[in-house]
């Protein structure tokens, strides 16, 4: 091929295509569990995270809540990723070998969400949340009814296998949040005067996005590193059922998705999938949950 700029915005285009056919044909799971957010500064501050206020009869005047302010927040930070391709294999006309490099590299850009989140979930039982407790604990503060007590409220099971979580995904709050800043694209030095062309006789492709992944409400998710049976299976659907935030008030809280990790995809599978259970009677947790499995996970 001859190098010339029409032949290379051709090339450039070709391997656009084959980076936005990757990224659009990947299979993500953080798009079905995290709450998005799009973010316009270095970082967010959430500071609805808070209690959120309950509907009440309006008697009298209004009464005021306060969003707290519980200085959360989430810092974008910056990714990339960068393949070199020789500028002579452009010229003997080879281009074709790397179709599939720019094809993988858009499914992994699409994925990296992914791979923070996992990341992310798996950090929730050392990490603290918005409360100051780790955003999986055995005792979140939560005032009573009197609304001076304070009680501990748990939203994780101990064990010592792989965690599996059930979370409540059914409203626009969700236990987790990604935030974008700036979406990943590819971008390219291919110009003659780039230093890697004239140096290294290459052309650099690389990928850039700025993001990041952070705790939302502790209360939505349920989090065991017990063994996933039928037993804490039930245990994590009363558990969230029961969830209450301040003042004793009930959140109606359900457990919507049950989220595994690839090791224990079947005992998932054989809870919320199978019509049996396992002495051969009608299962009733069939369906009661949507299963997400995650090859992230640990």
């Amino acid at each position: 091929m001859l190098i010339t700029s029409e032949n290379l915005a051709r090339l450039n285009v070709g391997f656009n295509s084959k980076f936005n056919g990757g990224f659009s044909g990947a299979e993500t799971v953080y798009d079905k569990i995290c709450m998005r957010a799009n973010s316009s500064g270095s970082e967010e501050v959430y500071a609805w995270l808070g209690q959120l206020p309950s509907i009440r009869e309006w008697i009298g005047s209004r009464t005021i809540n306060n969003l707290e302010l519980q200085g959360f927040s989430i810092e974008n930070k910056k990714f990339e990723s960068t393949v070199s391709v020789p500028r002579t294999s452009i010229e003997d006309d080879k281009v074709g070998a790397f179709a599939p490099l720019f094809e993988d590299l858009g499914r992994r850009a699409a994925e990296f969400p992914d791979v923070l989140f996992a990341s992310l979930v798996g950090s929730g039982f050392n990490t603290n949340c918005y409360d100051g407790q780790f955003f999986f604990d055995t005792d979140h503060p939560v005032t009573a009814a009197d609304g001076v007590t304070v009680l501990p409220v748990s939203n994780m099971q101990a064990g010592a296998g792989p965690a599996w979580f059930l979370l409540d995904l059914s409203r626009p709050v969700r236990p987790f949040i990604y935030q974008e800043r700036m979406p990943f694209i590819l971008q390219r030095r291919t110009n003659e005067g780039d230093e890697n062309v004239f140096v290294q006789d290459d052309y650099h492709y690389g990928v850039r996005g700025r993001c990041n992944v952070g705790f939302g409400l502790w209360q939505m998710a349920y989090a065991s590193k017990a063994p996933l049976t039928v037993g804490n299976y039930e245990t994590a659907r009363a558990a969230l059922a029961n969830m209450r935030g301040d003042n004793g008030r009930k959140l109606g809280v359900k457990g919507t998705h049950l989220l595994v990790p690839s090791a224990i995809e079947g005992d998932g599978r054989r809870i919320v999938k199978n019509q049996l259970s396992a002495d051969g009677s009608s299962n009733p947790w069939i369906d009661s949950a949507e299963l997400i499995v995650s090859p992230w996970l640990d």
